[in-house]
């Protein structure tokens, strides 16, 4: 049996107290509720055999602690909007954009050529569980179907009208066409159109709906429409298909859009449901605390030890991931060596994360070992490991493995590993080798991808190429190329790191009234940290609510950039710690001295004498 939680006590780095969680009664969708710890002599003899997660309201003394580390708890701070790896859960919500992909190649947001990696393989995995042929069998063909065809060339919002063209004309639509066609709008990121495919077979009745069918729905209604109305759909489905799958899509979501509010509620939910505790639940629980609350990472963990729920390869790479961003090298190599202990071989990705730890941490040996490890025998029968190993080479400062590697896959490269090349030129500061890919790429791309744009833009932000990055942009337009998140994120960056934090913030504007695309959060956060700076308190509490109105609930992170504005703006603040309880966010060690240093009553050597 395994011992994660035992490997990470020994690291000294996540500190675990002899604690459970303490349950109370059954509780609906949108109560709220409270998270207490208590001795497990005094827990495990009066409760049920699942524990539920609470929200945060106080945390007793025994509460655990996430103690990482060699770095200082202010630099601990800054790492909980930085981890490196898994920051988006398996239908990653934050950085939702229409990729267009090549059909040969895997969907590559903006966080598979960064710091912040998206799982897209696990996203994956749970696109492919809400898709099914009507054999059971789960549909993967690559090649594009007819109907995705025609649902892709119809203008706009009128997918539904050419439907009825598709049928009026003889066609037949079953549900393997079905499954085909949503499979290849999902790779793409093209929520808004499966949508509207979704809701105009339900509206014909095509076929009659399953339980997949009705998740398939409600998983594109949280990705368009955001978790209110996905709630609202949830009341609709009827009860004999409201089963585990649908509440494990709205978990996922939830996990997605950071909200620990509405995931807690929901994986309660399923407990009292009597759904057995698996380990796709306990791996979101981890995702979600692995950004908002790392404390209460043990608590998961002791909970999967205390029923028997084996960790999967995902669980180890957010292990892996959490200890990484710590810079507990020591521990991340532990939890490697359990997992292949626990005959769990660790794959490329898990490799990558691994890699990309070694070089964040300067031990380059370490690094390209485990690269040479990906490589294998054989780079050709290794060929999906090229996009990390150029990225990984790159933050490096290898430019003749780069050079290497790129040579190889040059005559015939993948969609994705030519965007990874962009990026990783751009690292090495070869501007000009990058944008020779990239005019390769638009050539050969007979879509119009918006991909290439954004990453290039991305290497002009990161050069702060500003006048470069302005025409990329308008060569984008003209190419007749939509402006998804990614672009947007990257243009309001080059903004802001030009100086230019107005027209940032009115490119902000004007993205946020797209209905097609959620901005990413960093899109605020560029804007939101630069009137802080400055000191602009009102700019900075505009930006802090627009955050909340888009959906993404108050973090760590959120209230210390606005904390600093009031402090640079020396204004005194009011209310914020009842703020900050009102959002269930309690300050660590940096946010605590940010607030006495603004704390409109706090006592001075002449408030003394005064006194």
């Amino acid at each position: 049996m395994f011992a994660l939680s035992k490997v990470l006590r020994r690291t000294q780095r996540l500190r675990f107290g002899a604690c459970a969680a303490v349950y109370s009664k059954e509780i609906h969708l949108g109560e709220r509720s409270f998270f207490t710890l208590e001795s497990p002599s005094i827990v495990y003899d009066k409760c049920e055999s699942v524990p539920r997660f609470y929200e945060i309201s106080s945390m007793s003394k025994r509460a655990l602690s996430s103690n990482a580390g060699t770095k200082s708890d202010e630099d601990e701070d800054d790492l909980e909007d930085g981890f490196s790896e898994l920051e988006s859960s398996k239908s990653s919500q934050e950085t939702s954009s229409s990729s267009d992909d090549s059909e040969d190649d895997e969907v590559t947001p903006k966080g598979k050529l960064s710091a912040d990696e998206d799982d897209a393989d696990e996203e994956e995995e749970l696109e492919l569980d809400l898709i099914e042929t009507e054999d059971g069998g789960k549909t993967v063909e690559k090649k594009p179907s007819e109907l995705f065809t025609t649902i892709v060339s119809a203008p706009g919002l009128s997918v539904g009208s050419a439907l009825d063209k598709w049928m009026e004309e003889g066609n037949e639509i079953n549900r393997i066409e079905v499954s085909k066609a949503m499979l290849q709008l999902r790779k793409r990121r093209m929520y808004g159109r499966a949508l509207q495919m979704s809701e105009w077979l339900e509206a014909n009745k095509i076929y009659e709906m399953n339980e997949r069918d009705y998740a398939s729905r409600l998983d594109l209604l949280v990705k368009t429409r955001g978790l209110e109305k996905g709630e609202a759909y949830m009341d609709k489905i009827p009860k004999s298909f409201k089963g585990e799958v649908i509440y494990r899509t709205l978990l996922a979501n939830c996990v997605a859009a950071c909200n620990a509010k509405r995931a807690e509620v929901v994986f309660n939910r399923m407990k009292d449901l009597g759904f057995p505790l698996s380990g796709f639940t306990c791996d979101q629980m981890l995702l979600l605390y692995k950004r908002v609350d790392r404390k209460k990472i043990a608590d998961v963990l002791l909970l999967m030890e205390k029923e028997d729920v084996k960790p999967s390869l995902l669980t180890y790479k957010i292990l892996i991931d959490i200890k990484g961003a710590s810079n507990d090298i020591n521990g991340m190599e532990q939890i490697v060596e359990t997992m292949k202990d626990e005959g769990v071989e660790p794959d490329f990705q898990t490799q990558a994360i691994t890699a990309r730890h070694y070089s964040g941490a300067g031990l380059k040996e370490k690094a390209e070992k485990v690269l040479k490890e990906m490589e294998g025998r054989s780079l050709e029968a290794n060929r999906r490991a090229f996009k990390d190993l150029l990225s990984v080479y790159a933050s490096l400062g290898r430019e003749d493995e780069v050079m290497r590697l790129w040579k190889i896959c040059e005559s015939k490269p993948r969609f994705d590993e030519s965007l990874a090349a962009i990026h990783a030129f751009g690292k090495l500061n070869k501007v000009k080798e990058a944008e020779e890919i990239f005019e390769k790429m638009v050539k050969m791309d007979r879509r119009a991808s918006s991909n290439p744009y954004s990453v290039l833009l991305r290497v002009y932000v990161d050069h702060k190429l500003l006048e470069k990055g302005k025409d990329l942009v308008k060569r984008m337009a003209e190419s007749g190329c939509r402006i998804e998140a990614m672009t947007w994120d990257a243009l309001i960056k080059l903004y802001v790191e030009a100086g230019e934090v107005e027209k940032a913030d009115s490119l902000l504007k004007k993205a946020s009234k797209q209905s097609h695309t959620k901005l990413m959060m960093s899109s605020f956060m560029y804007i939101m940290d630069e009137y802080s700076k400055r000191g602009d308190v009102h700019n900075t509490e505009k930006i802090f609510e627009k955050m909340r109105e888009v959906g993404y609930t108050s973090r760590l992170r959120q209230f210390q950039s606005l904390i600093q504005a009031y402090i640079n703006a020396k204004s005194p603040v009011y209310g914020m710690r009842d703020r900050m309880k009102a959002d269930n966010i309690f300050p660590n060690k940096s946010m605590a001295a940010q607030l006495a240093q603004a704390d409109p009553f706090k006592k001075t050597a002449i408030s003394d004498i005064l006194d």
